[in-house]
């Protein structure tokens, strides 16, 4: 089978597109014939392996020991492994991977049981791609993290990314009054998505506009902790979602001496089917659809790797590996210029 696999940490020079063994599923494992997959955050700091600990998490110091990335997959199963009782071939599943080595990257990938769940009926499979890994961490962000309740005012910085855009729809499912901050590019688009208010962060600056907020979700942040600590109301959540090294230690050493001012809590990306199954009752409830930036096939898997370096991508991009009729449900595009 055709795979795109990287021998060592680097740039997406790296990558290549290889002949590999088609896996065979073992026992409680299910074969899945890859229709798309999606790319992560987390998938380019695998590739490049920085910072080191990267490296130590995932288990090759010195080159990958998983050889394969993408995490987030959609496909239909071709076979199943002894002891598999809730998939059978035929079925169209999908789900996150990054918890057993990833792998979506190929025409065929064999995972566990339990990474998978049912795709939800009429959803396609680039649309079913881009949810696992984001919209199941913009879930547990403000929901497990946040505590999220309804009428509360959640202020959503970085909304226009992959968490980001399932964040602001979630919040809004839950029953928030959402303000996203964002370019200026990007403020229709969030405002399409069900935000309340928006914030051009390149005229207008959160932290000083005396507005409070019962949850301050930052993706991705850069600004210092005090900025979103400071327009929290009394009791308030400030969660983040990734951020610059500096932020992340400086969360993780201050954050304690900081919680008279609101608590600190920081998210990772944690594989959940139960959750999974959450966000497909909001596919299709409409209240939730995923934003596609771009699609590219998987030979050109390292230019969507090097779009995703140098451009803040609106939502997800998306790997197409085999092609499959679409259901009536069309994925939600992003046009340049939007």
């Amino acid at each position: 089978m055709k795979a795109i696999v990287n021998t060592e940490y680097g740039s997406p020079d790296v990558l290549r597109l290889s002949e590999v063994a088609k896996p065979a599923p073992q026992a409680g494992e299910v074969l899945v014939k890859v229709h798309a997959t999606s790319l992560n955050a987390a998938d380019r700091l695998i590739l490049s392996g920085k910072p080191f600990i990267v490296r130590l998490s995932t288990g090759g110091p010195r080159r990958p020991k998983h050889t394969i990335l993408g995490a987030d997959v959609a496909g239909v199963v071709e076979a199943v492994g002894p002891g598999v009782t809730q998939f059978q071939p035929g079925d169209a599943v999908y789900g996150d991977l990054s918890g057993v080595g990833s792998g979506g990257l190929a025409e065929y990938v064999s995972a566990p049981e339990r990474v998978w769940a049912h795709l939800p009926n009429g959803i396609p499979f680039e649309q079913a791609a881009a949810v696992p890994m984001a919209a199941v961490t913009a879930l547990q962000a403000l929901r497990d993290k946040g505590q999220l309740r309804p009428g509360q005012r959640v202020l959503i910085h970085g909304a226009s990314g992959g968490v980001g855009t399932f964040a602001v729809q979630i919040a809004k499912a839950l029953g928030a009054e959402v303000t996203a901050v964002c370019s200026p590019r990007n403020a229709d688009m969030a405002r399409a998505l069900g935000a309340d208010h928006v914030i051009d962060y390149t005229r207008d600056d959160f932290a000083q506009r005396g507005e409070r907020y019962h949850i301050v979700l930052a993706v991705n942040g850069y600004r210092p902790l005090g900025d979103y600590q400071r327009v929290l109301a009394p009791g308030g959540v400030y969660v983040m979602v990734g951020g610059t090294m500096g932020q992340i230690f400086q969360a993780l050493l201050l954050g304690p001496l900081l919680s008279r001012r609101g608590k600190v809590a920081a998210v990772t990306a944690k594989p959940d089917r139960a959750d999974l199954a959450v966000v497909g009752e909001l596919l299709q409830a409409g209240q939730v659809r995923p934003v596609i930036d771009r699609c590219y096939p998987l030979h050109e898997a390292a230019e969507a790797f090097r779009y995703l370096e140098r451009e803040h991508a609106r939502g997800k991009v998306v790997i197409t590996v085999a092609s499959a009729p679409l259901s009536p449900m069309q994925p939600t595009t992003v046009e340049d210029g939007a």
